[in-house]
């Protein structure tokens, strides 16, 4: 004979699956932003589990709206917090796009070697940012995320964001302008 609240654990098991399948289909994104944060692929892999967990933990207070803000705004804490707990501001750990990079059809060599050496370039400019406008410039720019989105995940204002954003693009650009960054036989190429 059943009860009233015998189906009531299936039901939250359910529902359990539904909260973490409109988590992991941002994995990647909280990845892209623990990797450029931390600048060390173990870590962000180690940050981005905690994140999940503290989600899953945390789900009943999430009001609605967007998932995806909401979980890299924990991803984001938990990197802060982490960096914060080494006593470390900037860490200098070398990443390796190749490892992380979608299969990308076949270039004659020469484009191949040029597409390289201008895809490090600007990785190690981006690199050399302070985490400030490296955060912003990530979410932006590779996770497509909308101002007033970005805003949410920082916790900071809107206006804070396009400063961040416009302060960030123009020391790219600087950084990548530099002559000695141009000595390594990319002359004055766009990236």
């Amino acid at each position: 004979m059943q009860t009233a609240h015998s189906g009531q654990p299936a039901l939250e098991r359910e529902a359990a699956r539904g909260d973490m399948a409109l988590l992991v289909v941002h994995m990647d994104a909280a990845y892209n932003l623990a990797r450029w944060l931390m600048r060390n692929e173990t870590d962000a892999e180690d940050l981005v589990q905690e994140a999940y967990l503290r989600a899953f933990t945390h789900f009943a207070g999430f009001r609605g709206g967007d998932g995806r803000a909401w979980l890299l705004a924990i991803v984001r804490n938990s990197c802060y917090d982490r960096l914060k707990q080494k006593g470390v501001r900037e860490q200098y750990a070398a990443f390796d796009e190749t490892l992380h990079s979608a299969d990308r059809q076949t270039l004659n060599p020469e484009t191949s070697l040029l597409q390289a050496e201008r895809s490090e370039l600007v990785r190690e400019s981006l690199a050399e940012l302070p985490a400030e406008y490296r955060e912003v410039l990530v979410l932006r720019e590779l996770e497509q995320l909308s101002y007033r989105e970005i805003a949410t995940i920082a916790g900071i204002p809107l206006g804070t964001v396009m400063s961040r954003l416009s302060r960030a693009r123009q020391r790219l650009q600087q950084s990548l302008c530099q002559p000695e960054r141009n000595e390594k036989g990319l002359g004055s190429s766009p990236v």
